[in-house]
């Protein structure tokens, strides 16, 4: 299992616009294309000073499914037009982690 992990920023004026755009169209675009290999996405939210900070943790079964998502360059950062227009600033490109342990 592979974890993708991305951090955007915005103000706390755009937080709560962002999280519902993450929620009723990112989201739900991203669950609607069943792409083979994707398990689940998770959102994180905090302040952080004079912005709030989201990441996104997505888990898919191997690199082969991220690619299916991000495609071949997997690493980039996959940031849709309403996305960036609400963002402050954000990562240009995604981590990925070998996912060792996990718990129920």
């Amino acid at each position: 299992m592979i974890s993708r992990i991305w951090h955007g920023w915005t103000t706390p004026a755009n937080a709560d616009a962002y999280e519902a755009l993450l929620r009723a169209e990112i989201f739900v675009g991203i669950e609607q294309h069943d792409i083979p290999g994707f398990r689940r996405i998770q959102l994180l939210r905090r302040p952080a000073g004079p912005e709030v900070e989201f990441v996104t943790i997505m888990e898919f079964d191997s690199i082969e499914a991220v690619r299916q998502f991000a495609g071949e360059d997997y690493e980039a950062a996959v940031v849709p037009p309403k996305a960036r227009a609400i963002l402050a600033r954000f990562d240009a490109r995604s981590q990925h982690y070998e996912i060792k342990v996990g718990a129920a």
